[in-house]
């Protein structure tokens, strides 16, 4: 049988499993061993096994329950509602301010996090009903929260992209430091759509009233500003401390688990319910991502031992006579199609062992590449009819806000993030230059 078919049968048999609703690490990882053994017979199955503890040597994976346990620890402390409080003062007295502050609070969510799951609960159990109390055009404020709470995997520390790393065998800093400018770069689209179109429909996003700003006092101001820097002062001392080389990487999560612990404690907000919350919700996305990552090298040794991706490359390459740019063009748009009916880890690890030794060898740089995934992860995530973050919005949205108006919501963000995704392909420097800079300095 040839590469072709092999490769064929096995994600067939990928994606036909997963339709009967079984778990994708058990899928992902009873087809690469089912493969081993049907094609090198008894012993072979060790081979997807060994590959497998691979990743029980590798150290920056422990950053993952750390930077989650920190980004649940300000949540369910009630730390990050104070944000919302702070933008609310601040940007209130603009057309659209709220929104704008809303969008704010999105991306420090994402900086506190790295999971899209987090933000958007927040948004939409503490924005969102007062952004609806305010008069604000439900469908507008709708997008505004899926559209920002996605950036939580773009923009450090994000676990997707420490998970691209683990697969990719690429540095999680140069990874991150890559998400932070395209991060802030998709952000300021959304802000400038949102500002633009509340300027010229006021009605969508009207301003606080003058005599509800009177009543607020500059000391309030200045005590709420205070209290929503918090979780960004956190942010910026692991940031800073690992980039200036005072702590590695794991080092770096385990202070940022510390910090936003001693926050809770020093507000008076830790609490043996949310230390439970915290450790329950961190056990259970920590393994879920180990296991998808232990799936996903069993998964692709035997696809690595088929030689299969030389096979794939021919054809695309020799048999097609496609370049290298309508390659990658193929790669981003199947990631969008796959991204309609999978979570952003299921898709990277099915076809990892494909895309990636094939951007390396059509000259692309692997760290530019992770910023693309994402950012077509992101765009999945708001993809009728089975988009990640459509289906959390619904569970979570008030009862007014229909199916319908959840997708018309996404439109306009759909399209920003497309042409995010054209400038930094124009533009690959918009993602590479911040990792150069730190790799010369």
């Amino acid at each position: 049988m040839s590469s072709e078919l092999i490769t064929l049968f096995m994600f067939a048999s990928m994606l036909l499993l997963m339709s009967t609703g079984q778990r994708v690490f058990g899928v992902i990882g009873f087809v690469g061993t089912a493969a081993a053994l049907l094609l090198w017979g008894k012993g072979s199955s060790e081979l997807p096994f060994s590959a497998a503890f691979q990743v029980l040597n590798w150290f920056p994976l422990i950053t993952v329950p750390f930077f989650v346990f920190m980004g649940y620890m300000l949540s369910e402390s009630g730390i990050a509602g104070n944000l919302y409080r702070m933008f609310h003062v601040w940007f209130g007295g603009v057309r659209g301010g709220l929104a704008l502050g809303t969008m704010g609070l999105m991306v420090l969510i994402s900086c506190m996090n790295g999971l899209s799951v987090a933000g958007m609960a927040i948004g939409a159990t503490v924005a969102l009903p007062e952004l609806l109390r305010r008069g604000y055009d439900k469908v507008m404020v709708t997008g505004v929260i899926q559209g920002g709470s996605s950036l939580g995997i773009l923009i450090p520390p994000s676990v997707v992209l420490v998970l691209y790393a683990m697969i990719a065998r690429q540095p999680v800093l140069q990874l991150w430091l890559a998400g932070i400018v395209p991060g802030l770069m998709m952000a300021a689209l959304f802000c400038l759509y949102i500002y633009i179109r509340c300027r010229m429909r006021p009605e969508l996003g009207p301003a606080l009233p003058a005599e509800e700003l009177a009543q607020i006092t500059t000391a309030e101001k200045l005590k709420l500003l205070r209290e929503g820097i918090l979780p960004l002062v956190i942010f910026g001392t692991i940031m800073g401390l690992f980039m200036t080389g005072v702590t590695s990487l794991v080092e770096s999560s385990a202070v940022g688990a510390l910090l936003a612990t001693l926050a809770a404690l020093v507000t008076g907000r830790l609490s043996r319910k949310v230390v439970e919350d915290t450790t329950r919700n961190t056990l259970a996305v920590s393994c879920m991502f180990l296991w998808i990552i232990l799936g996903a090298l069993c998964f692709s040794a035997v696809y690595d031992g088929l030689g299969a991706v030389r096979a794939i490359e021919n054809i695309l390459l020799n048999t097609w006579e496609l370049d290298r740019w309508e390659i990658l063009i193929l790669m981003l748009l199947s990631f969008v199609v796959l991204g309609i009916f999978l979570d952003d880890t299921a898709m990277l690890v099915i076809v990892a062992p494909l895309y990636i030794p094939l951007v390396v060898s059509l000259g692309f740089n692997p760290i530019w590449f992770g910023v693309l995934y994402t950012i077509t992860c992101q765009i999945a995530y708001i993809t009728p009819p089975f988009g990640y973050n459509l289906f959390l919005m619904r569970a979570m949205a008030p009862p007014e806000i229909t199916l319908v108006d959840i997708y018309r919501s996404i439109v306009p963000f759909f399209f920003l993030m497309v042409l995010s995704m054209i400038i930094i392909m124009i533009f690959p420097q918009i993602a590479l230059w911040l990792p150069g800079l730190y790799t010369g300095r």
